[in-house]
């Protein structure tokens, strides 16, 4: 039950440990430095096309801001309408995405009601069946903006799906087809195209396995269909409805191959900033990990084994081994093989166990970004081995995500 192998390189920098030796724990340590070196890379990645910031990867608005503010970085990629409506409210952005589709009527009200709010935020529909909840709270005086969320899963045969289960629409003329249906709603105005590719830009390419020349081979195939398929869908939308703001398409896996497209004008990323353990195992980059959480140990229940107050941070997606999070500092800690990262108390076996005092950290990576800022109202952040803020997380804000 251990978790994946990580990077070879030190897995948490002395000046890091240094600065936050005296902390509360537990804590959620951000280390900026390693952002900002992640932020610079995606750029080069991208190769000129814009970046938008994808915000469930982050949810510490503070850090939403911070790298909005760099050139090359524009507007926000959101989860939830009630996320959006705050980051706007705080004037983190004046550009919002919201990638999922809604049905919050209070939220809706409250956007319809806002002229500022709605000329910010598009919101997302993937189905005629979702336009009259959506369309009760628009009017001609108080049009939506809305985006269309098209399939970009691979079907080589029929039957057969590889990718994430998001949107029907998966062809050009069902694009057109929800188009017409949106455009012909009072109130409602098509803005643009949003598909995402989980199965290339979400799925690592750098091992050397069978499994792994099959997943190359498969994005390989798939990127070519995506891209055809793509240009098709945004010509036969912007058939029905003109000129598209936006065609977004990415993440930080494949910010290569989809900004390359002539049909996309920009990528969506949020993970590449943090660098979870998920994004370890990709042949097109290295990043820099950034975010950890840090429990002290409270315990020692055997003379190799100590044990730490909570841990039980598993990741979202199906349950493996990969989900995990992983026990990085010190170095040879490993789960205790009949209990895992507990809700309450984690067991850690290892040589390092011997060498652990009560009280003493133990620093973790969690296997995606964003999901380790539900367990803590306040990220530590740390630049230059100093501590330079502590930044509320949507938690402290009371914002509940999901």
């Amino acid at each position: 039950m251990n978790a994946p192998a990580l990077p070879a390189s030190d897995p948490v920098p002395r000046r890091l440990r240094a600065a936050v030796a005296d902390e509360r724990l537990p804590a959620l340590v951000v280390d900026l430095d390693a952002v900002d070196a992640n932020a610079e890379d995606m750029l080069r990645r991208a190769g000129g096309t814009p970046i938008r910031v994808a915000s469930k990867s982050l949810r510490i608005p503070e850090l939403i801001k911070h790298v909005l503010a760099k050139p090359g970085f524009q507007g926000v990629l959101a989860y939830t309408l009630p996320e959006a409506l705050m980051l706007h409210a705080e004037g983190i952005s004046d550009d919002i995405l919201v990638a999922y589709p809604t049905a919050d009527d209070a939220a809706l009200a409250e956007l319809a009601a806002d002229a500022d709010a709605r000329a910010a935020i598009a919101i997302m529909v993937d189905s005629a069946e979702q336009l009259p909840a959506v369309a009760r709270h628009a009017s001609e005086d108080a049009p939506l903006r809305v985006c269309l969320d098209v399939d970009a899963s691979w079907r080589p045969a029929p039957g057969v799906h590889v990718g994430t289960l998001r949107s029907p629409t998966h062809s050009p003329r069902q694009a057109a087809d929800l188009a017409r249906a949106v455009d012909s709603t009072p109130g409602l105005r098509v803005i643009g195209v949003m598909m995402y590719e989980g199965h290339i830009a979400g799925v690592g390419d750098a091992g050397t396995g069978p499994r792994d020349a099959a997943i190359r081979l498969m994005q390989k195939l798939a990127r070519k269909e995506l891209a055809t398929r793509r240009a098709k869908v945004v010509a036969a939308v912007e058939a029905v409805v003109g000129p598209l703001e936006l065609v977004n398409g990415g993440g930080t896996g494949s910010l290569e191959s989809t900004c390359a497209e002539p049909a996309v004008t920009e990528a969506a990323a949020g993970s590449g900033f943090v660098a979870p353990t998920l994004f370890d195992n990709y042949r097109a980059f290295t990043l820099r990990p950034a975010s950890w959480f840090v429990l002290p140990v409270v315990r020692r229940p055997k003379k190799n084994t100590v044990t730490v107050a909570g841990g039980g941070r598993i990741a979202s997606g199906p349950a493996g081994r990969d989900r995990l999070p992983s026990p990085v500092f010190p170095a040879g800690l490993t789960y205790a093989p009949d209990e895992g990262p507990g809700e309450v108390q984690t067991p850690l076996t290892g040589d390092a166990a011997h060498t652990l005092r009560i009280g003493a950290p133990v620093w973790f990576r969690h296997t995606k970004a964003g999901e380790t800022a539900e367990h803590a109202n306040t990220a530590i952040v740390v630049s230059d081995g100093a501590i330079v803020g502590r930044w509320a997380t949507y938690r402290g804000k009371g914002l509940i995500y999901s």
